[in-house]
């Protein structure tokens, strides 16, 4: 595979990696260099991960112990307009706390009567987000900082695995309410080939977000259905069998997956889309409440109301009408297996928390 390109080579880094093994034929439509600045849409990148918790003290000391990024605010909300419209739901009520990574936010929200559901750890094969992931230089491992507060390992051995040798560690394992996160230490020259030349020193904590990980049982609908929203090509698809390392990372033996990715800049972000083939990744049923535990996102637009008209006019429901809220136009919506993502439009285009200023850290 030739990853020539400086940005190429950072991507390269997500998931898999160079073990990727390029289908001759795809199923759907691919364009190996389209980005989001390719988009005939008003979209910008990802602007957030977003987490439902049980309890916010505990997730926010996990996080922020593990991260160090930044606290931006932490308020509970209730008696609400805006918010119940946003969320669909008569007198939500809420507390937030809202992290600033080098590139993306981190969002930890406990609704109220999520508190003492039961921890079920997520699998990996799905179906639905079954994870993001964190990005660390390897001197500085983001690893061992999860170790630290306490992470439950899934990938055998409790260290990370190099799966060929080019610069990149991978482990996955779980946060004390079972979302599972991908943890991936990238070498000094990987990171410099990529165009990053060292300023991840500067970064607080030497950590950053890269991906929305979802797992469905029909990648090619899927696909068509991100296209669509995103109004861009996918960069990449590939079928992946027959690596036991691969199998360590996700404690699976003789995994079988096929893989789709969305390139949302030109570094760090990607949205990545899998279907396990064995075990095989099972349909989704029933609908997801959009205060229900675990990951959603967003996507930012320039044109929120463009947006929203297009794409309801393409069938997709939204829980409302665009509502202006904590520095942002937000709403809500669901994809084809029932995953929880926004789109947002920042009021101050200029804003430090828009993907116009979380994106410029990366730049090449």
């Amino acid at each position: 595979m030739n990853l020539v390109n400086k940005s190429a080579l950072l991507i390269a880094a997500l998931g898999i990696g160079l073990y990727l093994v390029l289908q001759p034929t795809s199923p759907v439509d691919v364009d190996k260099k389209a980005t989001v600045a390719d988009a005939s849409t008003s979209v910008i990148g990802l602007n957030h991960i977003g987490l439902s918790v049980r309890d916010l003290d505990a997730a926010l000391a996990f996080y922020q112990g593990a991260t160090q990024f930044e606290l931006l605010r932490r308020e509970s909300v209730s008696v609400n307009e805006q918010a119940s419209k946003l969320f669909g739901q008569d007198n939500i009520a809420y507390e937030i706390a809202v992290l600033r990574g080098p590139n993306m936010l981190l969002e930890l929200t406990q609704f109220e009567g999520n508190q003492g559901i039961p921890v079920r750890n997520t699998p990996p094969q799905g179906p639905g987000m079954t994870h993001t992931c964190f990005q660390s230089p390897d001197y500085d491992s983001g690893w061992d900082k999860f170790v630290a507060m306490g992470i439950d390992p899934l990938s055998r051995g409790d260290q990370p695995i190099d799966l060929g040798g080019y610069g990149i560690t991978y482990g996955y394992a779980y946060d004390p309410d079972g979302n599972m996160i991908e943890l991936e230490q990238l070498d000094g020259k990987l990171l410099e080939d990529a165009g990053y030349g060292g300023r991840e020193q500067d970064l607080d904590g030497n950590l950053w977000m890269s991906q929305v990980g979802l797992a469905t049982h029909d990648i090619v609908g899927l696909m068509e259905f991100y296209q669509m929203v995103l109004g861009f090509k996918p960069y990449r698809y590939a079928h992946v069998t027959d690596n036991p390392r691969l199998d360590d990372i996700v404690a699976i033996d003789n995994v079988d997956l096929i893989g789709g990715w969305f390139k949302l800049n030109q570094a760090s972000k990607v949205i990545e889309i899998w279907q396990y083939v064995s075990p095989e990744t099972p349909e989704f049923t029933g609908q997801r409440a959009v205060t229900a535990l675990g990951y959603s996102f967003s996507i930012e637009v320039a044109d929120i109301q463009a947006e929203y008209r297009r794409l309801t006019s393409l069938g997709l429901d939204f829980v409302s009408e665009p509502v202006e809220l904590d520095g942002f136009w937000q709403v809500y919506s669901r994809d084809l297996d029932g995953n929880i993502f926004s789109l947002r439009q920042a009021v101050d285009p200029q804003s430090r928390l828009s993907v116009r200023k979380l994106d410029a850290w990366g730049a090449s």
